[in-house]
């Protein structure tokens, strides 16, 4: 082996990470997709204890199946993310509605622009008026919204499954929840540990006939929102408090008012129950205050323990000189 050979480049190892539930009549074609999009690839296939031959299926398609007992796509993740060696990882699920032929473009744009997510952001085929629902879509947009205005960023499709991710992002990602609403806690991540992340769009097609959706709009879409605000009082510790600080302090002050007013000419308290619901208010708002403060320093401390962690890690430049 030559100084040259010793130096040079290597290729990065590619893993597909496919989370699956009851999907054996789109498995064998999202595995040929990537098989063929992605040569180089590994292609992990992650069973959710499914009830039909989805492991059949994707075995024999030639992937390599992990079955996980755990019911949910939280816990898929969690499990794809420490069992699997790779430098880039390429998230799709396991319905074929995805465009398998935009892996490559994603991950150029991860590796050119050193990134540590890009997401497939979902665009309408436009051959079947049911590809993309139109309860989903406007679900979509509000729950993206709300994410981008209570953590900044711009994304425009925070719940897509197509993602692809480096390494240090994998390898850093703590996984707390369990089912659909991983998404959200993908993307805050990202957010909050300011990683650099892009937006690709890519072709969202209808499931094959006979597939079914395992999403379910309400309730899983309440189950996002409650994620949504669980990250948003567990990472803006200080911002939650504050506002119901200032709340309660807006309540005591309208009620004090009169109660001021009626002191100043008469030197009595005209409603001492009110008086004291005043009082335990503002109490209250101050106590709300130092509860901020004190989870403000904890949370700080925490996410400088992710980025330290984020950090030890080499990013996809790294590893592709190593």
């Amino acid at each position: 082996m030559t100084d040259a050979d010793l130096h040079a480049p290597r290729s990065l190892r590619i893993a597909v990470v496919i989370p699956c539930y009851n999907e054996a009549l789109a498995i064998a074609q999202v595995v040929e997709g990537f098989r063929a999009a992605l040569p180089e690839a590994e292609i992990h296939v992650f069973d959710n204890n499914s009830s039909d031959d989805t492991a059949g299926v994707a075995r024999a398609a030639g992937a390599v199946v992990t079955h996980v007992a755990a019911r949910g796509k939280g816990n898929v993740v969690r499990r794809m993310f420490a069992d699997v060696e790779a430098d880039v990882y390429v998230m799709a699920d396991g319905d074929a509605t995805y465009d398998a032929d935009a892996a490559r473009r994603l991950i150029d744009r991860l590796v050119a622009g050193n990134l540590d997510m890009v997401v497939g952001n979902r665009v309408d085929d436009g051959q079947n008026a049911l590809t993309y629902r139109a309860g989903h879509r406007f679900g979509n947009r509000l729950l993206t919204g709300a994410v981008v205005q209570l953590f900044g960023g711009g994304l425009t499709d925070m719940l897509s499954g197509y993602r692809v991710f480096s390494r240090r992002y994998a390898k850093s990602f703590p996984a707390l929840s369990r089912g659909f609403e991983i998404e959200t806690e993908l993307t805050v991540h990202a957010l909050e540990l300011r990683m650099p992340y892009a937006e690709e769009s890519t072709a969202y097609s209808t499931r094959p006939e006979g597939s079914q959706s395992k999403l379910s709009t309400y309730r899983d879409g309440w189950r996002i929102l409650k994620t949504i605000c669980k990250l948003f009082v567990s990472e803006r510790p200080l911002q939650f408090f504050s506002i119901i600080g200032g709340l309660l302090v807006l309540l005591s002050v309208v009620l004090a008012l009169p109660l001021f007013m009626t002191y100043m000419h008469t030197g009595l308290v005209p409603r001492l129950p009110t008086a004291v619901l005043v009082t335990g208010a503002m109490l209250t708002a101050m106590l709300s205050f130092v509860c901020g403060i004190v989870m403000h320093t904890i949370t700080l401390g925490r996410q400088e323990a992710k980025r330290l962690r984020y950090l030890a890690i080499p990013g996809v430049r790294e590893c592709l000189r190593k």
